[in-house]
């Protein structure tokens, strides 16, 4: 059972809140920036530049899309950065943004602001990364001049992560209409990512390359914390790692092992409604002290 499936947990994301409550600080101006990006490079530099799109990119794709030409043979190794907050299309912004809106306040409050910042960056780059490799190793289609837009890679860092802290968390598809945790939802995404570049299926194979580079960052972050600085470790926040009884039944409970369950509890619950940057390293420290109680062997 993951931290999805503990009671308070459910009260907190049942139906309370408006759009606005529901985000996390860096979620929202993820979502402000990808938006207002997409109107300001397909809408008003267009029409104050005179620019037919019809016959070229638009000013900001074409400043900041990712290709391996261009970011690494001319230096411009900001394209690892600007092209996570391009889009293509009305739709590659709609769903990119619903992705971020719907699991990125998930992540932000493992990681906290800051830290959970530089990991959706990182992935993003890493996606960059992953597609340069597969451009050289020729398993592409394309030429290294073909470019790259979309916050598609650092979502799939966050997929990822997300199926890491809370794999039992269930989660509804609109199409098709199925529910599944988010562990296997995570696997049915990168299984069709290396399915169509393997196979050559849907012509979008380059972004696809993106996405499972986002995917192996954003994994390989979530198993090495402290690459980020951080103390967490996934399996503290896991119910299981307080709930389950390495003690025989029949042993009594001492006062101090009581008070300890009792102050696991209360972070807990400080994790549930502040997130984790809001504890304390004394209270971290209590959290790490009955994992190991619990799980003297791991």
């Amino acid at each position: 059972m993951g931290i999805a499936d503990r009671d308070y947990h459910r009260r907190e994301s049942g139906g309370g809140g408006n759009f606005i409550s529901r985000l996390t600080p860096v979620v929202k101006w993820l979502l402000i920036a990808n938006v207002g990006i997409f109107i300001l490079d397909y809408m008003i530099l267009p029409t104050v530049l005179g620019l037919n799109l019809d016959f070229q990119p638009p000013p900001l794709v074409k400043f900041g899309a990712f290709a391996v030409q261009s970011a690494l043979f001319e230096g411009r190794i900001w394209e690892f950065i600007t092209f996570q907050f391009l889009h293509a299309s009305v739709g590659h912004v709609l769903f990119n943004s619903i992705g971020i809106y719907f699991f990125g306040p998930w992540l932000e409050r493992w990681w906290g602001s800051k830290k959970f910042l530089i990991y959706y960056l990182l992935c993003g780059a890493g996606g960059a990364a992953f597609f340069t490799l597969l451009m050289f190793l020729r398993i592409l289609p394309g030429d290294f001049q073909s470019a790259m837009v979309g916050a598609s890679a650092g979502i799939y860092g966050i997929f990822v992560g997300v199926a890491v802290v809370a794999p039992n968390l269930r989660v509804m598809l609109l199409f098709p209409p199925i529910e599944l945790s988010m562990r296997q939802l995570a696997i049915a995404l990168l299984a069709i990512s290396t399915g169509a570049i393997l196979l050559g299926l849907g012509g979008n194979e380059g972004g696809e390359a993106g996405h499972l580079g986002g995917a192996i960052v954003g994994f390989f972050l979530m198993r090495y914390p402290h690459l980020l600085g951080s103390t967490l470790k996934p399996q503290i926040i896991r119910p299981p790692a307080f709930k389950t009884r390495s003690e025989s039944k029949l042993r009594p409970r001492t006062r101090m092992q009581m008070d300890e369950d009792s102050a696991v509890d209360e972070i807990l619950d400080k994790v549930s409604s502040q997130g984790f940057q809001s504890l304390t390293q004394a209270e971290r420290d209590i959290l790490q002290k009955a994992s190991e109680r619990k799980h003297p062997d791991s």
